[in-house]
């Protein structure tokens, strides 16, 4: 009778530590990172949160708080563009970001590729293939 109650103790343990385990693993794998302070926009704040999902892509979620619009820049440009440095060191469009009327965006996009560095930068035209010179956020690499 000791022997099955014990065994069945043991069970409910190793059950509750099986699912404390992959709640930990679940939330532990992404990778959170924050920009580096722009001399561009001294104000802008921003953080990025990288996971990997099963199927092998990355998920970057992007939240900025206190963006200026872009027009306000010197000089005046018409969006932000997002950018990823990815493994062969090659910049690559991850799309534009939408302002809205608060300072606080957040921007959602999936890679196929690792990113490396993640910037932004001011553009007069958001499809354009290569980033100007006018980064406004940064990341160190990853």
């Amino acid at each position: 009778m000791k022997t099955i109650k014990f065994s069945i103790i043991w069970k409910q343990l190793l059950l509750v530590f099986s699912i404390g385990l992959l709640i930990f693993s679940s939330t532990s794998c992404a990778k959170k990172t924050v920009f580096n302070t722009s001399p561009i926009l001294p104000a802008a704040r921003g953080e990025i949160t990288i996971k990997k999902d099963r199927n092998s892509n990355y998920n970057i979620e992007l939240q900025i708080s206190y963006l200026a619009e872009p027009n306000r820049l010197n000089p005046p440009k018409l969006t932000y563009v997002v950018w990823m440095l990815s493994e062969d060191s090659n910049p690559i469009n991850l799309g534009q970001i939408i302002s809205t009327t608060k300072l606080h965006v957040k921007f959602e996009t999936v890679s196929s590729s690792k990113p490396k560095m993640i910037f932004i930068t001011g553009e007069d035209d958001p499809s354009v293939l290569y980033p100007s010179n006018v980064r406004v956020l940064e990341t160190n690499k990853f």
